[in-house]
């Protein structure tokens, strides 16, 4: 039975081939990051309030202008459409069905365009070179699209170290072998129903989403020169270049110090996602459970965000309580995506809710509005 995050965690596995579930759920080096995002949770314990009249509970969540119904969204996720058909709109289309945020990934597979088509109002995250020109271009295409709310991620000016990925076979961009052919071969659901149809209806995936031209790079074709070391060039000064060129909500993903909290703020930067990019960038980074305070504390008036290891609604809980305003989840909601498709993830969004709903209740918390601080202790 499917009943929590983890449940469909346990179906994917035995659903995928074991390099692609490798890919979703490994982290760089030795995985340390991975485990500390999850243990940090356990550092804090909850501290109910009894005897509230909880007989009407409320989880809306309002931010950037826009009242959600829940205080989570879908974190954004690249190379979806290798665990699912057209996995970026299911992905959309779930999260625009339970009035939750869902973030783009640039390293979609479904033009942009079709996917704001499909649910309006979803969020885009880029990883944007420090390149103006190709900036200007990008923002352009966002702007066109209507996209309300841009996520810049500002941990990855190169590519981590992914040892068990290339251990599985597993390479980006990713090259046929005989070991993921016959990973394929032993999960005939995910070769038929996700592989085989992908490639007879859309051809190989291409990635259309990273710059200002909706035309991609098949996911199997090496990029051309420069177009990831100009990463490694991406200041502040664009950050600043980008704020006053964009009229909508500009969004920080990777922030883990107050110093940089507090130059984002100086920039006009609208708010901020605590995130080490789940584990997948630098091993050993700190959690972001535990920096979150100090962040927030720096971040002024702008909303701050938690991206990475939640898995119950305590977790969300836990966060909401130290003071993020949302947090964001991944790597469930693509498993719950290989597993049952856009009612997968439906049905993830929905346990996670109930969770919250039955937690909050059980606080002594009506509202998110009544959650505070004193909800919590060192555990």
């Amino acid at each position: 039975m499917l009943l929590t995050l983890d449940d469909y965690d346990a179906a994917a596995r035995q659903r995928l081939p074991r390099a692609l579930y490798g890919f979703a759920a490994n982290g760089s080096e030795r995985g340390a990051t991975v485990l500390a995002n999850a243990r940090s949770f356990e550092r804090w314990a909850l501290v109910p309030q009894t005897l509230v009249d909880v007989s009407s509970i409320s989880q809306a969540c309002s931010i950037f202008g826009t009242t959600y119904a829940s205080p989570f969204g879908i974190a954004p996720m690249g190379g979806c459409a290798l665990f699912a058909y057209r996995a970026d709109l299911g992905l959309g289309r779930a999260a625009h069905a339970r009035r939750v945020p869902f973030v783009l990934s640039a390293a979609s597979s479904v033009p942009l365009e079709q996917v704001m088509e499909a649910a309006p109002g979803t969020w885009y995250q880029g990883y944007v070179p420090g390149n103006d020109d190709r900036i200007a271009r990008l923002l352009q295409r966002l702007r066109a699209a209507k996209v309300p709310v841009l996520v810049l991620t500002v941990d990855v000016p190169v590519a981590s170290n992914r040892d068990r990925d290339r251990r599985l076979g597993f390479t980006v961009p990713l090259r046929p072998r005989a070991s993921l052919a016959a990973g394929g071969l032993l999960h005939p659901r995910w070769l038929l129903g996700t592989f085989a149809r992908t490639l007879f209806s859309d051809g190989i995936p291409r990635l259309p989403n990273f710059t200002g031209e909706a035309t991609g790079l098949p996911i199997i074709s090496a990029p051309p020169p420069g177009a990831r070391s100009e990463r490694d060039r991406f200041t502040w000064e664009h950050v600043a270049t980008i704020r006053s060129a964009w009229g909508g909500v500009l969004v920080l993903k990777g922030i883990l110090s107050a110093a940089d909290a507090r130059k984002a703020a100086a920039l006009g930067v609208d708010g901020l996602i605590v995130s080490n990019h789940g584990g997948r960038q630098l091993d050993g980074a700190v959690a972001p459970l535990e920096v979150l305070p100090e962040i927030i504390d720096a971040a002024g008036q702008m909303p701050v965000c938690l991206d990475g290891g939640i898995r119950r609604g305590t977790d969300a809980l836990k966060a909401l309580a130290l003071g993020a305003r949302m947090v964001f989840v991944g790597r469930p909601m693509l498993y719950a995506l290989a597993v049952g498709g856009q009612a997968g993830v439906e049905a993830a969004i929905d346990i996670l809710g109930s969770e919250i709903a039955v937690s909050l209740a059980l606080l002594g918390s009506p509202s998110l509005g009544k959650l505070q601080r004193g909800h919590l202790r060192p555990a």
